[in-house]
């Protein structure tokens, strides 16, 4: 041959090849001919440099970007441990949850503030007694002391309501053996129609009486 040194044989083990047109593979680097330069075709094992799939989160469906040379689990798992936005001790939690009581007003702060005297929550606008028209005025009471104070309005109102209980029952009896008096007793137009009946008939019979006796 004139040119011993042209072309390569291909590195696939089955093959080897004279090829006067090799082909280097990008990843692995070795020479290849045709039939045996994609990645399938020689099994080349560093094909996952080259792989340009990028992969996804299976908790918050995010992609994570890899490195080359980078084994995608890795990075995934790295993902999960740092960034994942799925995990529960990262979730964001609302921190104003204090609303203010104020009809009108929607405003929330970090912390509770009660009123002194109606114990409600109210916003730093509204704090005061003046400002939320606070309708216990007066003397500022503890929490105890505002506790004592709802029970005693409960137990007046159970006491108002037994006391007219009674006295409801007791109208209604009433009532209802006037209505049965009434009811029984018989009207005084009637009472004077069956007094005229009487008479009438009492003077029929003296005047038939009388006309028998004369003939």
């Amino acid at each position: 041959m004139e040119l011993p040194d042209l072309g390569e044989h291909c590195s696939e083990v089955t093959c080897k090849q004279l090829d006067f047109l090799p082909m280097k593979c990008d990843a692995c680097e070795d020479v290849f001919c045709k039939d045996h330069i994609t990645y399938d075709q020689h099994k080349c094992s560093s094909a996952y440099k080259k792989d340009a799939q990028v992969p996804v989160c299976p908790l918050c469906g995010t992609p994570v970007p890899v490195r080359r040379g980078e084994l995608a689990d890795i990075a995934v798992g790295q993902h999960i441990d740092r960034n994942c936005s799925n995990d529960p001790s990262k979730r964001k939690q609302k921190i104003f949850t204090n609303r203010c009581c104020k009809p009108g007003c929607k405003k929330k702060e970090l912390m509770r503030i009660e009123c002194d005297q109606c114990h409600s929550n109210f916003c730093l606008s509204h704090r005061h007694p003046l400002d939320h028209e606070c309708k216990l005025q007066g003397q500022a009471v503890s929490k105890a002391g505002y506790a004592a104070l709802i029970r005693s309005q409960k137990t007046s109102q159970q006491n108002r309501a037994a006391i007219t209980s009674p006295l409801k029952l007791q109208e209604v009896k009433q009532s209802g053996s006037c209505r049965a008096v009434a009811e029984s007793a018989p009207p005084v137009a009637a009472g004077q129609a069956v007094l005229h009946d009487s008479g009438l008939q009492n003077g029929l019979v003296s005047s038939y009486t009388h006309l028998c006796l004369l003939y």
